[in-house]
């Protein structure tokens, strides 16, 4: 029997950092979101953006953000994941497991919210071989988490638009 071999090394062009970030007018209210994925080993860029239809919340668009920059990436590659949401860093590092366990519940026995996208999150997760985590405090001079703010406040701008009031 031959042993498995296990990657300790990104294959050739594949080693991504994803800035992401949600944004919601009013929250809950229109809302957009948008990812800035950086090849580390070519410096070259690509922006994913989108908004929902509809009234959101920003823990929704912060939860979209990296399951759409997920979905855009090529399967096999070494991500890290940057971003100023701590519900999905804490969420996706460790607490939707408890949830889970829970049968989705809290640790205040609440139903937890937005099972659907976490569950989608969950699934985007299998794409990369190798997959990291880390906080990035908002507005604190980082780049590229400043210009992930600005598209996805466009985004939510534009969905705004597109809302049409009931009367």
């Amino acid at each position: 029997m031959t042993p498995s071999l296990v990657a300790t090394e990104p294959p050739p062009h594949r080693e991504i950092t994803v800035h992401f970030d949600g944004s919601c007018l009013g929250n809950p209210g229109p809302g957009g979101y948008a990812a800035i994925l950086t090849n580390t080993l070519t410096g070259n860029r690509k922006i994913v953006k989108g908004h929902a239809k509809g009234e959101t919340t920003n823990n929704q668009m912060e939860l979209l953000a990296a399951i759409r920059a997920l979905q855009a990436i090529q399967p096999g590659a070494f991500v890290t994941m940057v971003g100023d949401s701590e519900y999905v860093i804490k969420g996706i590092t460790g607490r939707m497991q408890s949830w889970k366990a829970k049968g989705w519940r809290t640790s205040a026995g609440t139903l937890a919210k937005n099972i659907e996208l976490w569950l989608e999150l969950e699934e985007a997760c299998l794409r990369p071989a190798k997959l990291e985590w880390r906080w990035q405090q908002g507005h604190a001079g980082c780049a590229l988490n400043d210009e992930a703010d600005r598209v996805a406040k466009s985004e939510a701008d534009k969905s705004k638009s597109k809302m049409k009031p009931i009367m």
